[in-house]
Parts: structure tokens; C-alpha cells; sequence
């Protein structure tokens, strides 16, 4: 196949389907559109101001190109920026908006960053508040007009000759110009940077965009608001640009909602996450009704929860579902925006019953799968006929060579494997071995064709008594209770498995209610003598499915969620075990006293 670089995709626009709406974003209270047009223009002269400054690919390795950083939300600004880097060879290093002020002092370091792209006034003032521990950094532009900062507009180059120079340039950039480093910790570890180029980004987009498949669909509409800064939300955004879909990007998390309902898209990627809090909204509003509504409800959910795309039920169970369908989940779609027409998630493992239960209700979700490294998609459940399998993360796409280690270590090799990790030879040579990409992710293929994730090689733990068990499968299943909202097991060198339990408030509120139990507060909650005997009974009922040495023996009922801030979540919602477990020590200590 032909590789082009990500910036190419402009060009392919305005070939193929120039577009109004080529990225859109609420100013003001309305719905502002930068068309093709717009957005190869701003992209050209901001190319031009930054050439300017003298910045460059220089002699193309990852050490000498220069870098410009980006902490910010989703905005077409982002992708603005983006671009204009690629098309001189400089290299995009995006910062989660999260990210504390000493993970990204040592971010701005490690990369040598001489320009950095804020935001807003709180990122602005982030950036600023560690700015004299990067020396390298020698400006910082903002998004939002902001007293006493420079405004991106103000590096917008419009000089004829400048711009004639920038088109000289970009023919010059080759496929494997270093486009970005992404810094991932993981759910361990100091930030190391992902180095990925034209090539692998581009291969793994086109193969992507060609399995699922993505035709080109220059009508269709797509909300983004899973950060740009992770490899994920970045390669659809490229795929959407490829495919000639207008993106509209979300005001905030907050506002998801009313965003969908008001431009009707056509699709979005998520993390399950965000899908688990969706339906726990949907299910709240079911616990609202009463009689014939709240019947019909529960009904539908729970025929819903027996659907299996491989397998079509009986004639009776088909028109049973379509009732459902016309009475209950079209409110369900509506919410939605009423135009569904794909959800893709990844980034961790969905619930399978959430997976029935949204397809069942014709809004298709499809789970994918694959880190960082890879670009980041290795394998996805397909829009074709017998293309998706509930429970397995689907098929290995085109172009990816696939295989399993002895112990199950799932393997990939191809254009898409990164470079390295950047000044990290040594961890390079870990993870790439003879070309080969070992994720560190544990799998299995189901009927010759599926790929299923079954754990994280590095979070399998050996209890004191030799046996090994697999957190993620267990803690997955014991979230399919609405009572359960996260569950964290225990019992690395320990006699037996325990867990720390976050509990559904909001469904615990309705129960404490329902039993004539006062809720005062969470922290009260949670030590109700009935409470815990409640998810006691909930957890012996999961704990049957599963091995004696993996059941549940112990659990504590902790007061909050576990949060991004408090350092115990990645930015795409991924559980740092070692984070949880040091700031719930006494809690997990406890329950190994007796």
C-alpha cells in the first residue's frame, strides 16, 4: 500500500469531499465549522509562524527533530496545531490535561520541548507554574485569548514566500519522520515516550479503516471527547479525516449528553468506562417508573441481556426484542442523538453484558483492542457478518502479523510497532524482541478466528500458596452487579483473595431507601451491618463461578470512587493497582490481621 503522512490528509479532502464541517467545536453558545478550505489554510500559516522561529525536522532522527508540546481538551485547535508541526518534522508531544506538575516538568524535559501549546487559563497556569525547571522551553501559546499570554493566532504567517518555503518543506517530510511521542506510564512506572512515525500511524489507520470496515462517508458526523492525547481517540480522528466525516468535538465530559442530542452523530469512540455510567444512568431512570412502564422496562433489559449476534433466538424471542425495541430503547437511541450507527470502545475490557444488552437495543458498540505501542490497533470486532464476538476484543486486522507466546503473551509485529521508546534503548529491547511487539497482555483465540484478552501478564499474582490468579476476569464480572461500581482484588504473597469495593451509591441510595435505612452520608453507608451483608450475598454469588483459590474471601467497602487525581486512575480510566493499594493500605492490611 501507499504510505502518506498524517497531514496528507488535507490534501485528500479537498480532492476528494472538501467539507464544510471538517471540524467543529461550541464558541460562544453555537456550533463554530472550519471547513477543509479553513483548515488547510490556518495549518499552512501556522506551519509558516512556526517555521519562523526557526524550528524544524533539522536532520529527521528523533533526537534532532524539534518538539512543540500540547496540554489541552479536545478543540479543532488541537488537530490545527498538530498538523502544522507534521508538516515541517517537528515532533507533537501531547500532555494529558491531568498530568500533575511534576510528571509534566519531567515530560517537557525528557523531550527537550521548546514550545508548548495551554489550552485554557488553569493549563496555562500549570505550565507556567513549572516553567523554570525547563530550560528548554522557551514560550508557551494559548488557545483561549488570555491576558498576558501569546495567542496561537499571533504565530499565523500569511508572507507568500514563507508559505512557498512550507509547501517545499512538507514534500520533503518522509513516512518515517517520528510524528509524535506519546507518554504512557501505564498503570505503573516514570512516563516513557512512545515513538511513533508516519508510517506506523498511517499503516495502522488505513488497515483499521479498511477491517472494521470505515467506508469513505463524507455525510456522516462523529462527537469526539475521549482525550487526543491518547493513541486511540488520535488514529479514529485520522481515520474520520481519511474518510471525509465531519468531527465534532464535545464541550466537556459534562456536557456529552446534550452534545449528542444536539448534533445527532453517527458515531464515537468511548472507553467502557464512560458506557458502565451511561447505562447506570439509564437504569436509575428505569428504577424511577412505576407499574406497567417499570415492568416493560426490566423486561426489555433483561431480554436484552440474552442477545447474541452469532445467534439469532427463536421467532418468538425475535418479536419479543423488537417490541422492546419499539417501546423501550428507542428513548434509549434518542438520547443518543437518535443516528448511532457505531460506538467503538477500547483502552480496557467491557462488560459482555453491556455489550448484549446496547446491540440488543440497536445501538452497536464494537470493542477493540491494543496498546500505545502498536499504533495502537491490533484487533477489533467487525461490522460484517459474524465479524463480532461478545467477550473477545475480535479479529486481528489486516496487515498485523499476530502470535501467542507459550505462557499466552499476545505478539505483533508489522508497520505499526513503534520505534522505540524515546533515550530508552533498554526498555526498547525488552519489548521489542526480533521485531516482535510483546504487549504484556495475556490471550487466547476463540473459534480459530477471536482474539480474547484473559489478563495483564504483569497483574497476574501468585497467592502464598503457589496458585496464580487473573485479577481482571473476576473484577469484570463482579461489576456486571449495579451494586458494584469497582472492585480492586488483593492477594499477591497473600493466603487468600480479598478486595477493596467502591459500592453504587446512587443504586445503594435507592436499596437504603426500599429496606427504611437512613443515608446520611457514604462513610456511614458503608459500615451498615445490612449493607454488607447485601454485597457479601452478591459477592458468594459471583465468587461460585469461579475457583476456590480465585473467590473473594474478604472485602472492604471503601467511601469514594477511585480517581484520576488522586493518582489512582490513568487518563483513559484505567485502576493503578499499586497506587490504590498504597493509599488503602491500612484498609487492605486489615483484613489479613485475623
Amino acid at each position: 500500500m501507499e504510505c502518506k503522512r498524517l497531514f496528507d490528509c488535507i490534501e485528500h479532502q479537498l480532492q476528494h469531499f472538501p467539507k464544510a464541517d471538517m471540524l467543529s467545536a461550541k464558541e460562544n453558545g453555537s456550533w463554530r465549522k472550519y471547513s477543509t478550505q479553513e483548515i488547510a489554510q490556518n495549518v499552512n500559516e501556522l506551519s509558516a509562524g512556526l517555521h519562523s522561529l526557526g524550528l524544524s525536522a533539522n536532520n529527521f532522527t528523533p533526537e534532532g527533530s524539534d518538539k512543540i508540546a500540547v496540554i489541552s481538551s479536545n478543540r479543532p485547535e488541537w488537530l490545527i496545531a498538530d498538523m502544522a508541526a507534521q508538516q515541517l518534522g517537528i515532533i507533537w508531544v501531547p500532555v494529558y490535561p491531568t498530568t500533575n506538575p511534576l510528571e509534566l516538568a519531567f515530560i517537557l524535559n525528557d523531550a527537550s520541548v521548546q514550545y508548548m501549546f495551554a489550552s485554557n487559563q488553569d493549563l496555562y497556569n500549570k505550565v507556567m507554574s513549572i516553567k523554570d525547571q525547563v530550560s528548554c522551553l522557551k514560550e508557551v501559546y494559548t488557545f483561549d485569548k488570555i491576558e498576558g499570554a501569546k495567542h496561537w493566532t499571533d504565530l499565523l504567517n500569511s508572507d507568500a514566500a514563507t508559505l512557498q518555503q512550507v509547501e517545499a518543506i512538507k514534500k520533503t517530510i518522509p513516512v518515517d519522520q517520528v510524528a509524535t511521542f506519546i507518554y504512557t506510564s501505564g498503570t505503573t512506572g516514570t512516563p516513557k515516550g512512545v515513538m511513533l512515525t508516519h508510517r506506523n500511524i498511517y499503516f495502522n489507520l488505513t488497515m483499521g479503516r479498511e477491517s472494521f470496515p470505515f467506508p469513505d462517508a463524507p455525510t456522516l458526523k462523529v462527537l469526539s471527547f475521549l482525550p487526543l492525547n491518547h493513541i486511540f481517540e488520535k488514529v479514529v480522528s485520522y481515520i474520520y479525516m481519511y474518510s471525509g466525516m465531519g468531527i465534532y468535538y464535545a464541550e466537556s465530559m459534562d456536557t456529552i449528553a446534550d452534545n449528542l442530542r444536539e448534533i445527532k452523530p453517527d458515531g464515537f469512540s468511548t472507553v467502557p468506562r464512560l458506557l458502565e455510567k451511561v447505562f447506570e444512568k439509564i437504569m436509575l431512570k428505569g428504577e424511577e417508573l412505576t407499574g406497567i412502564k417499570r415492568k416493560l422496562f426490566f423486561w426489555s433489559v433483561e431480554l436484552a441481556q440474552q442477545y447474541d449476534n452469532l445467534v439469532p433466538g427463536s421467532w418468538w424471542y425475535q418479536q419479543k426484542l423488537k417490541l422492546a425495541n419499539k417501546l423501550i430503547f428507542g428513548k434509549w437511541r434518542e438520547a443518543l442523538g437518535g443516528n448511532v450507527k457505531f460506538i467503538v470502545t477500547g483502552g480496557a475490557a467491557c462488560q459482555v453484558k453491556l455489550l448484549r444488552i446496547f446491540n440488543a437495543a440497536q445501538i452497536p458498540v464494537y470493542e477493540g483492542y491494543g496498546p500505545t505501542e502498536n499504533s495502537p490497533i491490533i484487533s477489533i470486532n467487525l461490522r460484517t457478518q459474524g465479524g463480532t464476538k461478545y467477550g473477545t476484543v475480535g479479529e486481528v486486522i489486516k496487515g498485523v502479523q499476530f502470535k501467542l507466546e507459550p505462557d499466552g503473551e499476545i505478539c505483533v509485529a508489522g508497520p505499526s510497532v513503534m520505534l522505540g521508546y524515546y533515550k530508552r534503548p533498554d526498555l526498547t529491547a525488552e519489548t521489542v524482541i526480533d521485531g516482535w511487539l510483546h504487549t504484556g497482555d495475556i490471550g487466547e483465540v476463540i473459534d480459530g478466528r477471536y482474539l480474547k484478552i484473559t489478563d495483564r501478564k504483569k497483574e497476574l499474582f501468585k497467592t502464598s500458596g503457589g496458585k496464580y490468579v487473573a485479577p481482571q476476569p473476576i473484577e469484570n464480572k463482579m461489576k456486571e452487579s449495579p451494586f458494584i461500581e469497582q472492585i480492586l482484588l488483593i492477594g499477591d504473597n497473600r493466603k487468600f483473595v480479598s478486595a477493596l469495593i467502591v459500592p453504587g451509591f446512587s443504586k445503594l441510595k435507592d436499596w437504603a431507601k426500599q429496606h427504611g435505612i437512613e443515608y446520611t452520608s457514604n462513610e456511614a453507608i458503608i459500615k451498615n451491618t445490612l449493607v454488607i451483608a447485601m454485597i457479601e450475598d452478591i459477592v458468594e454469588e459471583y465468587n461460585q463461578l469461579f475457583n476456590q483459590v480465585e473467590q473473594v474471601k474478604k472485602f472492604t467497602l471503601l467511601s469514594r470512587e477511585f480517581t484520576i487525581d488522586k493518582g489512582e486512575m490513568t487518563p483513559k480510566l484505567s485502576v493503578k493497582r499499586k497506587v490504590v493499594l498504597a493509599n488503602f493500605e491500612k484498609e487492605v492490611e486489615a483484613m489479613y490481621q485475623s
